[in-house]
């Protein structure tokens, strides 16, 4: 396992746990953090005993964007030894927020207090979204003159209603929790501090599910969200039919049969 000095990664069971760790200034993104984000998910889409990920901050936040502070000081972000690995790979900071990359493993967010700007364009790029009821949202840039380029403009009015995602991108102002899950900006809303275990209980139930049918109903959905119906149901078929082929849908038969847990073993 990876990480950085902002980033630290952790294996619980099959789900790999990345936290944002820069608590000090509610998370903002640094260099370290998005070296070590990127790591964390390579990680996820080459080890096949990684069956999902939790992503999640530290210190009960989640991520409040860019450091201005930094920014406007010098215009330099924190971590610079790290300058050779975005120089390297100049799209490794759009890869690492989820704007350039997609992981093939499902990714849960558990989102503890702020989660704004970045933090807010981050988690468009994850499946599945848990708050703590404290839990604050928004796109702040056009307070500051900025423009949400992490893929804001593009992703948020296909997630959510767009009279909401126009509102939250042309305001800036902040979303509560409740607020956020009733446009469906996430999915769940729990005690503050709970949202990490929300997410692993999550993670759970899917890390007991055939990995590949698991990936093979993720790419789907993404693949045919901007298709025709006909389109996308011919594309469906392709990504579906194989998986009735594999080993693990014939164990998943046994198992129900025989109402024991599935042994599946990606074949």
């Amino acid at each position: 396992m990876g990480g950085t000095e902002h980033l630290t990664v952790e294996r619980v069971g099959a789900t790999l746990v990345l936290t944002l760790n820069r608590p000090e200034v509610k998370n903002a993104l640094s260099l370290p953090m998005l070296v070590g984000l990127w790591d964390g998910w390579v990680e996820a889409d080459q080890d096949d005993a990684i069956r999902s990920v939790v992503l999640t901050g530290s210190g009960g936040t989640f991520c409040s964007g860019m450091d201005l502070k930094a920014l406007a000081d010098d215009g330099r972000l924190d971590g610079q030894q790290y300058r050779a690995r975005l120089t390297a790979d100049p799209d490794l900071h759009w890869k690492a927020m989820l704007r350039h990359h997609r992981p093939r493993k499902p990714v849960i967010a558990a989102v503890e207090g702020h989660c704004v700007a970045g933090g807010t364009e981050m988690l468009q790029g994850t499946d599945i979204r848990i708050a703590g009821e404290s839990a604050v949202f928004g796109l702040y840039e056009v307070r500051r003159g900025l423009f949400p380029i992490g893929g804001s403009t593009v992703r948020l009015a296909r997630q959510i209603p767009r009279t909401h995602a126009l509102e939250m991108l042309l305001t800036g102002r902040p979303y509560s929790a409740a607020e956020a899950e009733r446009i469906g900006l996430i999915g769940h809303v729990v005690p503050d501090g709970a949202a990490r275990e929300k997410a692993l209980e999550i993670a759970e139930l899917i890390n007991a599910s055939g990995p590949l049918a698991v990936e093979a109903v993720k790419a789907s959905v993404y693949e045919t969200a901007e298709l025709t119906e006909a389109a996308g149901l011919a594309s469906e078929l392709e990504r579906g039919w194989p998986i009735f082929a594999t080993s693990d849908a014939k164990e998943g038969a046994r198992a129900f049969a025989e109402k024991r847990p599935a042994d599946y073993r990606r074949a």
